[in-house]
């Protein structure tokens, strides 16, 4: 029921706990709540909070500390403003999984070594932060 409150529909619910059935075991109180709240907190409407975590379940079992706040401090050190982040997560909630010093980081810093300025650099990873994965 909580989750349809975030514009989830039963399917998605249903697909959801069958796809990742392990972010069952996630407390709602202790770590779903402050994730949604984390992610309204930081821009995101009901509906792309539902949309983010029917893309990607496993965000549910993340913490908030380590991978989410550590992420979204890089994008923002990287020049994005919050409705970048937001639209960069939007479009691949993802990046919150992937790792900042195996992944991310090396991947910015080669469009960088391409010769890519780095307001370009970071406008690609708005429009196709998949590319850093």
């Amino acid at each position: 029921e909580w989750l349809k409150g975030l514009g989830m529909t039963n399917s998605r619910v249903a697909r959801f706990i069958l796809q990742h059935p392990e972010v069952m075991r996630s407390s709602l109180e202790h770590s779903w709540k402050p994730i949604v709240r984390w992610l309204k907190d930081s821009g995101m409407t009901d509906l792309q909070v539902g949309a983010t975590i029917s893309q990607f379940p496993k965000l549910m079992s993340y913490s908030r500390k380590n991978n989410l706040k550590t992420i979204t401090h890089w994008l923002k050190d990287l020049g994005l403003d919050d409705s970048q982040v937001v639209k960069a997560i939007s479009k691949f909630p993802g990046i919150l999984g992937c790792s900042l010093e195996k992944n991310l980081a090396p991947t910015f810093q080669w469009l960088l070594d391409l010769g890519i300025d780095r307001v370009q650099a970071a406008e690609t990873v708005v429009k196709l932060p998949a590319l850093l994965s």
